[in-house]
């Protein structure tokens, strides 16, 4: 059955047809610049640079949140394993579907995306590693300082 290109139904849209504009959209496979880009909704940020600007910011803050979410929460001792699993469980989720997000917004391909995606996971881990040497340093000063008072009695 071959049936020729004329005579397929036609509609009056086109998936290029940007708000009845007549443009073509521009899926890039190489690193470019430029707020021209879609960041993972169909014509957003809506080439304005206000918008781009945004996008960054919403990229910046998913990839900070997925290095904030790295840190599992504790289990308590004594805490009902089911709740305790649930909550994990739900936690990774959360960081597995922002993590995904982060990567299909690197693949638009666009250069301040890409930067914007890797500062946030820059800065998400020293927030995280910060506050870890800040709890294991005032561990290590509360534990030093019960050993000399231990020492001296």
């Amino acid at each position: 059955m071959d049936m020729a290109p004329s005579s397929m139904p036609m509609s009056n849209s086109s998936p290029s047809d940007y708000h009845g504009m007549n443009t073509k959209i521009i899926m890039r496979m190489s690193f470019y610049w430029g707020k021209d880009a879609i960041i993972l909704i169909s014509g957003w940020p809506e080439l304005r640079l206000g918008m781009y600007v945004l996008a960054l910011f919403l990229v910046f803050l998913l990839a900070l949140t997925v290095q904030v979410l790295s840190v599992s929460p504790d289990v308590k001792i004594g805490m009902n394993p089911i709740v305790g699993g649930v909550t994990q469980a739900s936690v990774y989720g959360l960081k597995m579907a922002l993590a995904y997000m982060v990567m299909l917004s690197v693949m638009s391909f666009n250069v301040g995306v890409f930067f914007a995606a890797v500062i946030g996971h820059a800065f998400g881990f020293f927030l995280v590693k910060s506050r870890a040497l800040a709890i294991a340093n005032k561990t290590a000063a509360a534990s030093s300082s019960a050993a000399s008072v231990a020492a001296k009695v």
